[in-house]
């Protein structure tokens, strides 16, 4: 497996930028129950199943790929999303294997929250 024991290709971390960090802080363990550490005023490193950050300094800011959050009940954390301050950009829809929503957070960053669903289920109108 070389020297990095077969972990070349797989995403290691993932940075969330934005502004204020306050905001930031806020929506994501008021949404997620995410914890942070603080590292200096404009970085605060997060455990959210995959190891994080979230990035204030202008200087330090990319464009983002979308970041998808697995969680078990899509609706209540929709509700959530919305609850916090979230915008929806893509109500909850069916794809192969699960259901997805699209949200942005209040720095406009783009996610997505997915969960499986069993094999066969039936997405026929009721």
């Amino acid at each position: 497996m070389g020297e990095t024991g077969g972990m070349d290709g797989r995403i290691d971390y993932v940075e969330i930028p934005g502004d204020d960090m306050g905001e930031l802080r806020s929506f994501y363990g008021g949404v997620f129950g995410w914890q942070f550490t603080d590292y200096g005023p404009d970085y605060a490193a997060f455990d959210g199943g995959l190891d994080g950050g979230l990035a204030t300094d202008p200087s330090e800011r990319t464009g983002a790929p979308l970041v998808v959050i697995r969680v078990a009940d899509p609706e209540a954390m929709l509700a959530r999303v919305v609850a916090a301050g979230g915008e929806v950009t893509r109500p909850i829809f069916h794809f192969p294997g699960g259901r997805r929503f699209h949200f942005r957070d209040p720095a406009g960053n783009e996610l997505a929250v997915w969960t499986t669903e069993p094999v066969g289920a039936d997405h026929s109108p009721a």
